[in-house]
């Protein structure tokens, strides 16, 4: 799947790879996006220096705790250990956690752009998708998100458009830019 050329023979010979190619690098792009976004959203609101992670943190835990889910059913079973995650985790490490999140979307959101790293990226994006599921911030839009992450991890996107392609010629033994 490496060998897709931006090349108008190329694309009319290949309309139906070429297009698939195109709505995977526009879910890149999507995706790209939110990451970005998110990094600067975090640093308009001061995430890094403040307390507001942990504002949200409490108000999520007691949520959690208060659930009205009946004992023993699998949705209570979830929010206790959604709520087990952020006492014993994510509150005492806050500040940590602020800072690698904000940090990770920016170096997520360029690496995507570029096209550099991206199955690399796509793995650490997952890995903070499924901390935010596990933090008790679950909402319909992870499974698309954790889907398009996958996809990213498994298809050569930054050989089709970025800088894999030729960081990978100049470094083929490297895993970084497969």
């Amino acid at each position: 799947m490496t060998d897709f050329e931006w090349k108008p023979g190329y694309l009319k010979t290949h309309k139906l790879k070429a297009s698939g190619i195109i709505a995977i690098l526009a879910l890149r792009y999507l995706y790209t996006s939110l990451f970005i976004y998110g990094f600067v959203h975090k640093i308009m609101r001061g995430w890094m220096w403040s307390d507001i992670l942990t504002q949200h943190f409490t108000k999520r835990l007691h949520e959690l705790l208060a659930t009205n889910a009946a004992p023993g059913s699998i949705e209570t079973t979830v929010a206790l250990w959604q709520a087990s995650y952020l006492e014993h985790f994510a509150l005492p490490l806050v500040m940590p956690i602020a800072w690698v999140v904000t940090i990770g979307e920016l170096i997520i959101g360029v690496a995507l752009l570029l096209g550099v790293t991206t199955r690399l990226n796509a793995a650490f994006g997952l890995f903070m998708l499924l901390n935010f599921a596990a933090g008790g911030y679950y909402n319909l839009t992870i499974p698309p998100l954790v889907t398009i992450s996958i996809l990213l991890i498994l298809l050569p996107t930054g050989h089709w458009l970025g800088l894999d392609r030729r960081l990978n010629r100049k470094y083929p033994e490297s895993p970084w830019f497969k």
